[in-house]
């Protein structure tokens, strides 16, 4: 007669992972939680976009719709200025990434491998810099606008955003830049490479996705700003941007929500394109900040 087989003990490590498999279930649990709660409107934003007038002004809202439509997305793209708004917002994001990433990349890497007098106070204001609210700026950056002509112009918005970009953009670029070991840098002066041709072929690639996470920032603050666009840009509405697209669908009598959704939709696939384009570089940059 054959012995009943016993279970051979666990080792201390399968000890371990059958004890922390609760803990991990319920930490995913509540990942997918937060997950869906952040998702969840920007799912009902393009729902809403899709579906039909009757369904959108429904006292019974539903998360679904058996009859699609692009109505809203054909009256979206039959306003005359849609075009040149994409275009002027494309135009002032686009000039603020490649503004804001190279005077960063000069400033982090000029505070971080030089000594001068008053480093450290420079460094502090870029920090209490990025304290200072947007709102609580717009009246003062109003007037220096008017008073350097640029009211009406898309200057008026190119040159706050690269303002308020930089502060974020070289704290973080400052990680990068020193994480990178003064002995490649002496042994590319060695090898005969001038300091001009040390950043910009040796120190610039290995920062790179800094650049890269740093630049979706200011993509994202720029493209989706309401407040500046609406406070610098007065009569002139062939130099507004997207966001204000979306006042055209505002009405006194009734508000047109399956338009407004519509272009919330349009206005939100460049940076979904952009976040695909640049995901691998995104999560090496911020892993890199967060190790430094």
């Amino acid at each position: 007669m054959s012995l009943p087989s016993q279970r051979s003990p666990l080792s201390p490590r399968a000890r371990r992972i059958r004890i922390r498999r609760p803990w991990r279930l319920a930490a995913e649990a509540a990942a997918l939680t937060v997950a869906a709660a952040v998702a969840f409107p920007l799912y009902w934003m393009v729902l809403s976009a899709f579906k039909p007038a009757g369904e959108i002004q429904s006292t019974e809202a539903r998360p679904w719709t058996l009859a699609p439509s692009l109505e809203s997305f054909r009256r979206v793209f039959e306003q005359q200025e849609f075009g040149r708004y994409f275009l002027n917002s494309l135009f002032v994001a686009g000039t603020v990434v490649i503004a804001s990433a190279l005077i960063a990349f000069l400033a982090a890497t000029a505070v971080t491998r030089f000594r001068f007098r008053f480093r450290t106070t420079l460094l502090v204001m870029f920090l209490v810099a990025q304290m200072v609210p947007i709102e609580a700026l717009t009246i003062p950056l109003f007037f220096l606008m008017r008073d350097l002509g640029q009211l009406n112009t898309l200057g008026a918005l190119i040159l706050p955003h690269i303002a308020f970009s930089l502060p974020f953009a070289i704290w973080m670029l400052r990680g990068f830049v020193r994480a990178v070991p003064d002995a490649l840098e002496e042994a590319a002066y060695i090898d005969g490479a001038s300091r001009t041709r040390f950043l910009w072929q040796i120190l610039f690639p290995l920062v790179f996705p800094g650049l890269v996470a740093t630049s979706v920032f200011s993509f994202i603050s720029t493209w989706n700003d309401f407040l500046f666009a609406k406070s610098f840009i007065i009569s002139d509405t062939s130099q507004s941007t997207l966001p204000m697209a979306l006042l055209v669908f505002f009405k006194p009598d009734e508000n047109d929500w399956g338009g407004i959704m519509a272009a919330s939709t349009v206005m939100t696939v460049p940076v979904l394109v952009l976040f695909v384009l640049v995901q691998r570089r995104l999560v090496s940059g911020l892993g890199g900040a967060v190790k430094d």
